[in-house]
């Protein structure tokens, strides 16, 4: 009666808190791994970093013809710290759809609990030892847990184009801020040429107004225009400054090292790929929003599928093995074992309406999911019809901008020629110099814009371009 006591005690503590056990994990011994998740098992064991050079397309970014460009490119996919929180987020997902998984193998739970009993009216203890180990498993007849392992897993595919998005982003973020300090470059040198200009005309009317030949607010206003200029130059390097902080964060270095970015002078870069003059709505599908959001609305009907089955019972098989002896000696002895199988189906009858909330709240979710994924095809043509039509004004502009340079070089190569002649004087050659600089600053930002346009066509179009 005793032993019987015992055990029954004993049965009782294994399922509680109190008894130390630890628990085998049935995904790594399983033999029946379902396909599609030894694919992410070895997706998830990638030896190199080749799929993030792909997900930017670096053969796209060769065109411009700048090491520096793509150096600083491939710094960013190696450093960025916003894409290793992207590639980070794709292995919590990984993980999460791992776990998910778990919940459709069976579970074991053994444990080793050594006792002491004393029985009521009994002066003495009795010393016990017990090996207990209980296997639980929900049979999923009606594929709840599946259905929920492939909605998990839609959001680890989700996570994926996330994280090429990321890449995407920030190597177009490279690009345009890399282009905007080779831009700020060539206008700060031409700003400088503009500013000793004013500079020495404000000098020469000092040297009028001495000798009484120009008026006082003549050599005012020359004064006010020197000024002005210095103005603008501290401006335009203010601001290539910060742009230079910018690109050392891009690329997962200090600011404190901006001024040791090298890159080239705007007047050797030329973009040679090609770019065309319309988007085939194959692109189009290939964008990782577009397809996100398609994933999103694959998993919304799952998610609708699970609820629903949510109104079906649960069924569940449980098995119990316990070795309990007096002696550690002779545990592990059939005659000291004690086993139960058993099984259990579950229907809840009354939740409050909990569940015919969480059909609706489903299908809801559905509903606002594909809204989105409607909104996202039209925002995915419209950015790349709004790329298009600024490649293709951008450069009508900057031909008409370099026709209206060559028009200024060359009027001011009749006044060069005046001034040789005698028939101007130096002020007036030095005022028409700088008609020629502020246009030459005009080229340096169109043909910066044309290039940034193109960057934003890459970025509209998922980078195949």
């Amino acid at each position: 009666m005793k032993k019987a006591v015992v055990i029954t005690l004993l049965a009782s503590l294994i399922t509680t808190n109190m008894t130390p056990v630890f628990a085998i994990s049935d995904v790594q011994k399983s033999t029946a791994t379902p396909k599609q998740f030894k694919s992410m098992v070895k997706k998830n064991k990638k030896t190199n970093n080749d799929y993030k050079y792909a997900y930017v397309n670096m053969d796209w970014w060769k065109n411009f013809n700048d090491d520096y460009l793509n150096d600083y490119i491939i710094r960013a996919i190696q450093n960025n710290y916003d894409l290793k929180m992207a590639t980070l987020a794709v292995e919590e997902y990984y993980q999460q759809t791992r776990m998910q998984f778990a919940k459709e193998l069976p579970s074991a739970t053994v444990g080793y609990a050594p006792n002491l009993v004393k029985m009521p009216g009994d002066t003495s203890t009795e010393g016990a030892f017990a090996a207990p180990a209980l296997v639980q498993y929900e049979l999923d007849i009606f594929l709840k847990n599946r259905d929920k392992t492939k909605s998990v897993k839609k959001l680890w595919e989700g996570s994926q184009l996330d994280e090429r998005s990321a890449y995407i982003s920030v190597a177009s973020a490279v690009g345009t801020t890399y282009l905007n300090i080779v831009k700020l470059d060539k206008i700060i040198e031409l700003q400088e040429e503009i500013v000793k200009d004013r500079k020495e005309i404000y000098d020469l009317m000092m040297l009028s107004h001495s000798e009484g030949l120009t008026s006082t607010a003549d050599t005012v206003r020359a004064n006010k225009s020197y000024v002005s200029g210095n103005s603008d130059l501290i401006e335009l390097k203010k601001q290539r400054e910060q742009l230079l902080h910018q690109m050392c964060v891009l690329i997962g270095e200090s600011p404190e090292n901006a001024n040791k970015l090298e890159r080239s002078h705007l007047d050797d870069m030329e973009y040679s790929g090609i770019i065309p003059a319309e988007i085939s709505s194959e692109i189009i599908v290939q964008r990782p929003d577009y397809m996100k959001a398609e994933k999103m609305v694959e998993k919304a009907g799952i998610d609708v599928r699970v609820a629903k089955k949510e109104f079906l019972p649960t069924i569940s098989l449980s098995g119990l093995a316990l070795f309990n002896a007096s002696t550690f000696g002779s545990l592990f002895t059939t005659k000291n074992m004690l086993g139960a199988i058993g099984g259990f189906a579950l229907l809840p009858l009354f939740t409050g309406g909990s569940r015919i909330a969480n059909l609706r709240y489903s299908k809801a979710e559905y509903e606002r999911i594909l809204q989105n994924y409607y909104k996202t095809n039209l925002t995915a043509i419209q950015e790349i019809n709004d790329s298009l039509v600024s490649i293709r004004m951008d450069r009508e502009k900057m031909s008409e901008t370099i026709k209206q340079a060559n028009l200024e070089k060359a009027d001011f190569g009749y006044n060069q020629q005046r001034y040789e002649q005698g028939t101007i004087s130096k002020l007036d050659l030095i005022q028409v110099k700088e008609n020629l600089l502020v246009i030459d600053k005009l080229v340096a930002t169109n043909k910066i814009d044309c290039f940034v346009d193109y960057i934003g066509l890459y970025k509209a179009v998922g980078s195949k371009l």
